[in-house]
């Protein structure tokens, strides 16, 4: 059975009216319904929502305390057959002194009450003037009475061993402080963090609590829920807008657009298993935990779901088809590693770019080397290296004529590719090699006793090596440094010739995988190179790929395409992706395809390739485990030196396994 660790949050900025608590309840109380339709687990509302956050002085009358008390009962008393947990924002009287809260209820019951423990008290906030701070009563009062029952209160974290989360609530406030209260809750264990907030509009502030809610999350590998107050308060001296936000480790989810003036709702499914993942893999976040300092601060306050009804929104289905379906509404981006904002795309290729520069010129200038030498096929990988070799060539104010571009033309060269690869080369001002390894490999093939009539992998693997052997010794003799072009899917794949273009001296594009590699093509064409270029550019990014080891047809054309044998490589680095990025299970893995892919794909060839693709992997960690050097880029690399470390002769059987039992 199936959850995949995902939980289905909200927050919410509803409608209300100023001090009056039993209005702004009935709307709490809409929205709650509306998000228990969609199987929310946790709904987040904001600061003092059930009085309004901008009653002023009304907060120091008893009436309004009271009116309040009243109407909360009211939201008791409806949500007793709710499963949604939800979290609301109300004054509460404690030793004669009035608190800021956010309490968390679930079917009727209050489960605790945490107070904000940093009251802004400068420019256009002064709550000190009627609140007091959280952090002093909360070391003396850790329980309080409502409506007859004892409730916990102050540094409360609240547990569901069902779902296996933590959350953890702040206000407002507590989020804007040197060391919010979010990161002890998360060194703590809260893998959720909830902040009731009463935020107001100024220029440019929207974009700036955007990123401190974002940094936040990344920082406690969390997920945040972040409801803001809406335009129905007071708008005496400021405007607030309902900044709904939710992020998950550094990434915004969703968020509402502001200024709404009905009842305003943003969903997402936080993936837990990620947040798990990262604060495994982050070793630096256990390191920050000191359980003495620690130990007793927070109180854990574990508290059951209801499941009945699938209104957890974390139930289980029989295969990822069924929870397509099930008003999932997380983005899944198809192309992960490639930029997924149009107005990044620029400045997230440059620096990829810069950094493939810089890492070749390093190299260069450590070596002591004035020439690079690259095979060139008239594909998108040698055409990348190409364009990384001529920038850095540029950079160090070396003639692009000392970058040795070689075609070597083979048995499956086409003459489209052969023609592409010269017209770049002339295009770019390099130094042009042809050397045809035709017969080079016949006097192989005779030496070895291999019949060149017999298209095996021998037979394709010969080419390979002997273009690697001619790189090399070219490289001896001019003194030279063979720029390596395999990428990061061929590598997770194994899509390469052992000691052929497997190696070479230092590999520009290693950690970049085949869909960033056509988009960086591309970008290259759009933004950095001239008409004449571009125009080569384009054919070579519509040209399919294949390594062009096999006869060309009768016409001369490829005969043989990759992605005909192994399959589309966007379906691989999406794979690739979520493996390793996250270690996410085969069945997790699939049902986040489907989501990606839709009606593209179907669930049985979704389910074929990543089977291939675990085959593949698996099989071929031995090549990986002696790469050469290349810089890496994003926040995936298969480098034996840094990122990846895998016994070359670990089993697949397992993650096999589990998609065989998976049917559609």
């Amino acid at each position: 059975m199936y959850n995949y660790g995902f939980i289905h949050v909200a927050a919410a900025s509803p409608k209300l009216r100023v001090a009056n608590p039993a209005y702004n309840v009935s709307q709490i109380i809409e929205v709650l319904k509306q998000v228990e339709e969609r199987q929310v687990v946790l709904a987040v509302f904001p600061e003092l929502c059930v009085t309004g956050y901008t009653c002023g002085d009304l907060f120091k009358h008893r009436h309004l305390e009271e009116e309040a008390l009243d109407a909360f009962l009211m939201l008791l008393q409806e949500t007793k057959l709710l499963a949604v947990l939800a979290l609301v924002g109300m004054p509460v009287h404690i030793k004669d002194r009035l608190f800021n809260c956010a309490l968390l209820v679930h079917q009727g019951k209050v489960l605790g009450v945490v107070p904000k423990m940093y009251l802004p008290n400068y420019k256009e906030f002064y709550e000190k003037r009627w609140f007091a701070p959280g952090g002093e009563i909360s070391k003396e009062v850790n329980e309080i009475t409502l409506y007859g029952e004892t409730v916990p209160f102050g540094n409360v974290l609240f547990y569901n061993r069902q779902l296996n989360f933590t959350l953890g609530v702040e206000i407002c406030e507590d989020l804007w402080v040197p060391i919010p209260p979010s990161s002890y809750m998360a060194l703590n264990g809260a893998n959720i963090v909830a902040n009731l907030s009463a935020s107001n509009e100024l220029v440019a502030k929207a974009e700036y609590r955007r990123q401190l809610i974002s940094q936040q999350s990344a920082r406690c590998s969390c997920a945040y829920v972040y409801a803001g107050s809406g335009v129905h308060e007071s708008t005496t001296d400021v405007v607030f807008g309902g900044h709904c936000l939710i992020a998950e480790n550094g990434v915004i989810l969703a968020e509402t657009k502001r200024f709404s003036r009905e009842n305003d709702i943003v969903y997402s499914h936080v993936d837990l298993d990620i947040l798990r993942y990262e604060r495994q893999a982050n070793t630096s976040f256990s390191d920050s935990i000191d359980y003495d300092a620690f130990r007793g601060k927070y109180k854990v306050v574990e508290f059951t779901l209801d499941c009945a009804g699938d209104s957890t929104g974390a139930s289980t289905w029989k295969n990822p088809q069924q929870m397509r379906g099930s008003g999932f509404n997380r983005k899944v981006d198809a192309h992960p590693f490639v930029p997924g904002n149009p107005k990044a795309v620029e400045e997230r290729c440059r620096e990829i770019f810069n950094i493939q520069v810089a890492g070749l010129a390093k190299r260069l200038e450590h070596a002591g080397l004035k020439h690079a030498v690259i095979g060139i096929s008239g594909g998108l990988d040698s055409t990348l290296a190409l364009l990384v070799a001529k920038q850095t060539f540029d950079l160090l104010k070396i003639p692009p004529e000392q970058i040795l571009a070689v075609t070597m033309p083979g048995f499956g060269t086409s003459s489209l590719t052969h023609a592409n690869a010269v017209e770049l080369m002339e295009a770019l001002e390099v130094c042009i090699l042809e050397i045809d390894i035709k017969k080079a490999c016949l006097q192989h093939f005779a030496d070895i006793g291999h019949d060149p009539n017999t298209h095996d992998l021998t037979f394709e693997n010969v080419q390979a090596r002997e273009r690697t052997q001619i790189l090399m010794d070219l490289a001896n003799k001019h003194q030279g440094l063979v720029v390596g072009t395999g990428d990061l899917s061929e590598l997770g794949l194994g899509w390469v010739t052992y000691s052929g273009d497997h190696m070479s001296m230092y590999a520009v594009n290693s950690s970049v995988p085949k869909t960033l590699v056509k988009f960086l093509v591309q970008w290259a064409a759009d933004y950095v190179m001239n008409n004449r270029v571009r125009d080569i550019l384009y054919r070579i990014i519509n040209t399919p790929i294949s390594p062009e080891l096999l006869p060309t047809d009768g016409q001369g054309e490829i005969s043989q395409r990759t992605e005909d044998i192994i399959g589309p490589y966007e379906l691989h680095d999406f794979f690739l992706f979520y493996t390793l990025r996250y270690g996410m299970p085969p069945a997790k893995i699939l049902f986040l395809a489907q989501r990606a892919y839709g009606d593209k794909y179907s669930g049985e060839e979704l389910t074929r390739r990543l089977k291939l693709f675990y085959k593949r992997f698996f099989a071929n960690q031995f090549k990986r485990s002696c790469l050469p050097d290349g810089p890496k880029v994003g926040s995936v690399s298969l480098s034996p030196r840094g990122d990846w470390r895998m016994p070359s002769d670990a089993d697949v059987t397992a993650w096999l396994k589990e998609l065989s039992n998976i049917h559609f």
